[in-house]
């Protein structure tokens, strides 16, 4: 009797020992759960912006700025600046996510797209103060501008080399990589709707990058990166067309001879948009002469006068210059005396590693060592509106550097079926916006009166035509309600 006590004894002493163990283990592992996303929080804190020298006051919306490394073994990081959406978290947690690119390849998109494009700030004429953009994305939709490939503004790399072998092949997939560890540190905005734009050589960098979100999804019923579609502005799309639109334009716009206009048709057929060579680039240097001192970008703005003082350009803007109206075409000088001020490196968490050179909107070394840039888009565009993703290319008319002509030939070479003719689309100010055509598969708009960076000459229609394309409607026939 005593050893079946003693052996029932030694039997719940073991049950209690396990049921110890249970609860030790459901501990530990709520305690795990429970610091992870404090963990991740607390990476995304590090990069909050509290504010920014030059801030008008509060605003009604968060930011963070900072960095995250694409390759640990040559010491890749891309710099990025995210503006969430206005209104506060019960805003930002419903809107959607866009990344922002800009070309060049070598340009800026804290430079262009941030500073004078869609950013919620653009930077007063000392270079120090910054005033609010009554007309940034981030009204509609959580913002994330990439300065990209490496090399490029903030974004760096420790192997110096990195800089003279840039191309459109690691800069997609460093973007994709981005992508992975960024959303790690907003898991946020996992699952989120998620979409990318840009303009100009991001007619490269944008379908591009959509292309491989696009495959790397394949298979995955609930994709961590919700990629839903893209739209380009302005953007490369095949060299040849976009060759034949540009001498057209140059031509029909009296920019060019009819001589100098033949001349370009059969010296720069068959070379590349992005490192003409040969006979191409004497008959380029020749066009360049005969249209003088222009913006290529904006052919109806004035150029920026780097020799007039700001003192000069304060008397013009009394005196009702036209850039009184609301251009500026003296921005660039502005931006770099602005992102080079330590203080505005430090709020932004910028150039932590002491970069060797100076915050540039552009990036000569990047863009002069080119390595790979493939000729034509189609081959990506037509496997993109296969598989259903929403696409929109919108060109500003009054570009010539990658025109309205050069478009419509590249939109027109894919040969889709046409399912609403070509329109006219209003703003709201009961005036014509641009005009319109949607394909099976893309929608087409031009923006009236706009450059080749249509958020900075049209704020009001590019805000019009970015919310239109959130909501996948066809831009108004009519004017539409405010």
């Amino acid at each position: 009797m005593e050893s079946s006590c003693t052996a029932l004894l030694h039997k719940l002493s073991l049950f209690k020992s396990l049921i110890f163990l249970l609860h030790l283990f459901a501990f530990l592992c709520t305690a795990y759960t429970a610091q992870q996303p404090t963990v991740l929080k607390d990476a995304a804190q590090n990069d909050l912006i509290d504010q920014l020298p030059g801030q008008p006051g509060p605003v009604n919306f968060t930011q963070y700025s900072g960095y995250v490394t694409v390759n640990a073994t040559a010491g890749r990081a891309l710099f990025y600046w995210l503006q969430e959406a206005q209104g506060g978290s019960t805003v930002s947690d419903l809107a959607p996510l866009v990344l922002w690119l800009n070309g060049g390849p070598g340009c800026s998109s804290i430079a262009y797209g941030a500073s004078e494009e869609l950013g919620a700030f653009r930077i007063n004429s000392d270079g120090a103060t910054l005033y609010l953009n009554e007309y940034s994305w981030n009204k509609v939709a959580n913002v994330l501008f990439l300065e990209s490939p490496a090399g490029v503004g903030f974004s760096y790399s420790n192997t110096t080399s990195d800089l003279r072998t840039c191309g459109d092949n690691r800069t997609a997939s460093d973007a994709y990589t981005f992508l992975l560890n960024w959303i790690e540190k907003f898991p946020k905005y996992k699952y989120r709707d998620f979409y990318i734009a840009g303009e100009s050589y991001a007619g490269h960098y944008v379908p591009q990058l959509s292309q491989i979100v696009y495959e790397k999804n394949k298979g995955i019923n609930k994709p961590i990166i919700n990629f839903k579609g893209y739209m380009v502005g302005n953007g490369l799309i095949d060299d040849s067309n976009d060759y034949k639109g540009l001498f057209e334009y140059w031509w029909n716009h009296g920019l060019i001879s009819t001589a100098t206009y033949k001349l370009l048709q059969t010296a720069c057929a068959l070379n590349s948009f992005i490192s003409p060579a040969g006979g191409c680039i004497n008959a380029l240097d020749k066009a360049y002469d005969e249209q003088g001192n222009i913006d290529w970008y904006s052919l109806y703005t004035p150029k920026c006068q780097k020799f007039l003082s700001k003192v000069l350009m304060r008397r013009q803007y009394r005196a009702g210059h036209p850039w009184f109206a609301g251009y500026d075409p003296c921005t660039e000088i502005y931006t770099r005396e602005y992102y080079n001020t330590p203080a505005v490196q430090k709020a932004m968490h910028a150039n932590v590693t002491g970069i060797p050179y100076a915050w540039e909107t552009c990036s000569d070394t990047v863009r002069t060592n080119w390595s790979d840039s493939p000729s034509s888009m189609f081959p990506i565009y037509q496997e993109l509106i296969d598989a259903g993703l929403r696409i929109w290319v919108f060109s500003g008319d009054t570009d010539s550097v990658v025109p309205l002509t050069s478009t419509r030939y590249s939109i027109d070479a894919l040969n889709l079926p046409t399912t609403t003719s070509w329109y006219a689309w209003y703003d709201y100010t009961a005036e014509v916006g641009g005009w319109s055509q949607v394909y099976k598969g893309l929608t087409l708009a031009s923006v009236r009166g706009a450059g080749h960076e249509v958020p900075l000459h049209q704020p009001l229609r590019a805000l019009i035509l970015f919310e239109y394309f959130l909501n996948d409607k066809p831009l108004p026939s009519t004017t539409p309600k405010s």
